[in-house]
């Protein structure tokens, strides 16, 4: 019987056949487009509909872009040199590149100031966006703003000087009086701060600057791209302070701080930017003596960081709504004050949840820097819609620029959100 079941199994293989690649059909580029593109009827008119509109719009804008004209010194030239073809004139972008990135306030040989001032910007940034740096980078960090100001704005050096030294007596007081009361301590190093500064300015208006200096630059001939970028960075910096402030303000239990914080978030949020910017520019200087130069930049700054700091404060109270009680309660078990809960228990995971929405407000509030050309201050579009359209070398030339602007935008808006989503994934602990 043995023999005979030997003989029924005419061959087994020992060894297991090597694994085989599956399907054209079934993995890879062809299963992605046939279950994402061409999965039913309708998705397949409606790939057939893009592809066509992607068609349309290439078939334009390549010829536009491949046979554009680079070398041309104005825009009589440059049709000359097309004779009727299609292509884009970007000379305007090598003739005027450098109204459209640093203004006019700078000569051609002081350029590498705001262009040093922005590489170091990352450098100060890197370890406050990324943890695993070294916190002894913190120290640039600190220094950075005094540093880039001198670098921008040239002067005198003692400005930036006495204002770090002003900065430290500030912080030198109120963490001496914050062991007492928090308001105490907060009002108490701003007095500081202020007395300094004043004092400063005292010393630095007695004091004649040398030629070893560097060129002072007035704010109001600040232009460009960089003017956009200081505007972005400082208003989106200060916002965010400010905005926790006037989140955990509204929410405070004492009723002359809640009011206050209420009647400011509401306020702002209801008055539309331009508004302020036109408050900023003319009527807030009828609220000073006669005389009294207040920086326009400085203005306008205050109002942006006003404005932004209003929607940050909203975002950063959903967060704060949006924990459970148990963490207040978890705070207080362990006999935490405010001061200590708020910062080792409720503001990480508050401001975790409203990574997305801060986000959103600094994207826009980036955007929103371009609202600063409708009072007459020079930033990429000013530039674009002032000087460079209106000289008679380039009136006429739009898609080039407005193209060169738009591509700008894009990157540092793409690369804020592309960070978020990074930061996002880094804190993701609950789904770990």
């Amino acid at each position: 019987m043995s023999d005979t079941h030997a003989h029924s199994v005419a061959y087994v293989r020992e060894t297991q056949l090597p694994q085989q690649p599956p399907p054209s059909t079934a993995a890879g580029p062809v299963k992605w487009t046939k279950d994402n593109l061409f999965s039913n009827i309708p998705y397949t008119i409606l790939t057939l509909a893009a592809i066509y509109c992607i068609y349309l719009i290439l078939s334009g804008f390549l010829p536009w872009a491949l046979n554009g004209v680079w070398n041309t010194s104005n825009i009589r030239e440059c049709r000359e040199v097309l004779e009727g073809a299609t292509g884009g004139c970007f000379s305007v972008l090598t003739e005027r590149w450098n109204q459209l990135v640093f203004g006019t306030g700078y000569e051609r040989s002081q350029y590498w100031r705001p262009t040093l001032a922005f590489a170091l910007l990352f450098v100060a940034a890197a370890p406050v966006l990324f943890q695993k740096l070294p916190k002894g980078m913190l120290a640039f960090t600190a220094i950075y703003p005094f540093l880039a100001f001198y670098l921008i704005w040239g002067g005198t050096i003692y400005t930036p000087i006495l204002a770090m030294v002003g900065f430290v007596v500030g912080y030198v007081v109120y963490s001496r009086l914050v062991a007492g009361s928090f308001a105490a301590g907060f009002f108490g190093g701003l007095a500081a701060a202020v007395v300094t500064w004043w004092l400063g300015g005292i010393v630095v208006s007695a004091i004649t600057p040398d030629e070893t200096f560097l060129a002072a630059v007035p704010s109001r001939d600040m232009g460009g791209f960089m003017l956009n970028m200081i505007l972005g960075v400082v208003c989106v910096s200060l916002s965010l302070p400010i905005g926790i402030a006037l989140a955990l303000g509204r929410q405070s239990n004492m009723p002359i701080i809640k009011w206050i914080c209420v009647i400011f978030i509401e306020f702002i949020r209801g008055v539309p930017l331009i508004t302020l910017l036109f408050v900023a520019n003319v009527i807030l200087a009828f609220f000073f003596p006669p005389g009294t130069n207040f920086d326009l930049i400085l203005r306008v700054i205050i109002m942006i960081t006003m404005f932004s700091a209003a929607y940050i404060a909203e975002v950063i109270r959903g967060g704060l709504a949006a924990l459970p009680r148990g963490q207040y309660e978890a705070a207080d078990s362990l006999g935490l004050d405010y001061a200590q809960a708020m910062r080792l228990i409720i503001l990480p995971q508050a401001l975790k949840i409203s990574i997305p929405g801060i986000v959103n407000v600094a994207v826009g509030l980036f955007k929103d820097t371009t609202l600063v050309s409708v009072i007459s201050m020079f930033d990429l579009v000013g530039m674009i819609r002032g000087p460079i359209l209106a000289s008679t070398d380039w009136n006429g030339v739009y898609w080039e620029l407005w193209a060169f602007a738009i591509t700008l935008f894009f990157v540092v808006c793409y690369g804020i959100s592309q960070y978020s989503q990074w930061l996002e994934r880094q804190l993701a602990t609950d789904h770990r």
